[in-house]
């Protein structure tokens, strides 16, 4: 009844293989766009996700790499491409749903006079369209920088090349401009890089709007019969600086240092981190005011300005500064020199923000076009993940996390182009030991 025998082999052809023509391939793990239709945004697009992660021999392993990462929206202003213009900034509203970007220019030159767009999208509007925004605001200078406010969703504040701030409520379409500095004596004399929004003293009260600019001004601005008025704020000159601050050599008659970045730490706002353009983030204390000097800590300097800086929602001694060097540093509040020193890019690095849901994930944008994740507990040499994001069209310029959707990461690039970037649970979701992984971070010392 039973006997042995040899069956013939038999051949299955590979569906992932054949199915390689509808997804998106990344250059070194073939990942893919996976077809996805996002009912929470009614959205029936995907763009490529091209991750770069490390090749793996393992179908099982590939595919795991391939969902850490999608790409869910590519939105752009076609009007802004056509006159070449940059994103320069983006930014999340209060309720998460909304993103605005900032068109303008990075580069050397008078752009004072050059027309720029702000624009924005409601990611859950039924209908979206990634090439027509919902709202649209010309404005006659670059926009240099973009800040929602935390609590009123339709709020949204930008700084200029010429110096000036504006608030926009977007919920407006005809004249959505609320308040504004104007050109005075008391604003910037030259482009804003940053603006915030942060809460008044320890108690967490109304905010207040703060920006920075290479005139060395780092001001504090509170509406005041239907404008903005100055309500503080302090100018860093050499002659106040610590002794350990190692800056450029200042012209003849030159005494303001020059200001690129600044970030307010979460759990006390109170202290701030300013970066300046000789390459070295200062500790600063806002209630110093000009009486004082406000800079307390100079840290070890970048080998060029600073560019961005992010203060660390976990943990009130850690912060983040990256610059034209390619390097993000690893900071404690209590010491000169970094924890960490990650050289992450062959070009500048143009932004570094912590994640709001991971204590030791956070993000950055190259001058290659990359954006690269890095997850400090699981690597403090490489990125988790490097997202091609305009790879042979310039660099990433900006980029922020979506605090009520951490999930999402918005970043803008010189092409003109916003990608919105879906991340996996690895990334969203905090770990077990990790806070106490990073306290053990903001416990090393340097010499």
């Amino acid at each position: 009844m039973f006997t042995d025998g040899t069956a013939p082999g038999v051949s299955v052809e590979s569906l992932w293989r054949s199915a390689r023509s509808t997804r998106c391939e990344a250059k070194s793990c073939q990942t893919g766009k996976i077809s996805t239709a996002e009912a929470a945004v009614q959205s029936h697009t995907s763009q490529d996700a091209a991750v770069q992660t490390d090749q793996r021999s393992d179908a099982a392993q590939g595919f795991q790499q391939e969902v850490q990462v999608l790409c869910l929206h590519r939105l752009s202003y076609p009007e802004a491409q056509q006159q070449k213009l940059q994103v320069t900034s983006v930014s999340w509203n209060a309720t998460g749903a909304v993103v605005a970007c900032s068109y303008g220019h990075l580069e050397d030159g008078d752009w004072s006079t050059a027309k720029s767009y702000v624009c924005t999208w409601n990611l859950e509007r039924r209908g979206l369209n990634p090439q027509r925004p919902d709202l649209v605001v010309d404005v006659p200078s670059s926009v240099m920088s973009l800040a929602f406010h935390p609590s009123q969703p339709s709020l949204l504040a930008g700084g200029l090349f010429s110096g000036e701030l504006v608030v926009w409520d977007t919920s407006r379409t005809e004249d959505p401009v609320v308040w504004r500095t104007g050109i005075t004596d008391d604003t910037h004399t030259e482009p804003v890089y940053q603006v915030s929004w942060v809460p008044e003293g320890r108690q967490q009260g109304r905010p207040r709007l703060w920006s920075a600019a290479p005139d060395g001004k780092v001001l504090a601005w509170q509406e005041q019969e239907g404008r903005l008025a100055p309500a503080g704020g302090f100018t860093l000159a050499a002659p106040q600086l610590p002794r350990s601050a190692q800056l450029r050599k200042l012209a003849r008659g030159e005494a303001a240092v020059g200001v690129t970045s600044l970030s307010f730490s979460p759990l006390d706002p109170c202290v701030l981190v300013v970066g300046a353009e000789g390459g070295a983030p200062l500790k600063c204390r806002p209630a110093a005011a000009c009486r004082r000097a406000p800079a307390e800590l100079a840290f070890a300097p970048h080998a060029g300005p600073v560019y961005s800086l992010s203060c660390s929602p976990f943990h009130r001694n850690l912060f983040l500064s990256c610059g034209t060097d390619g390097q993000v540093h690893l900071h404690s509040m209590l010491q000169p020199q970094p924890l960490l020193a990650l050289q992450l890019s062959q070009q500048y690095l143009f932004c570094v923000r912590w994640s709001p849901a991971r204590p030791l994930l956070f993000a950055a944008a190259a001058g290659e076009g990359v954006v690269h994740l890095f997850d400090l507990g699981k690597s403090s040499q490489k990125p988790a993940v490097s997202m091609e994001q305009s790879v042979g069209q310039g660099p990433v310029h900006c980029l922020e996390f979506n605090c009520r959707q951490p999930q999402l990461l918005a970043a803008g690039d010189a092409s003109g182009t916003v990608r919105v970037w879906q991340l996996s649970s690895d990334f969203t979701e905090q770990g077990a030991r990790e806070l106490k992984h990073l306290e053990q971070l903001a416990s090393e010392t340097r010499g």
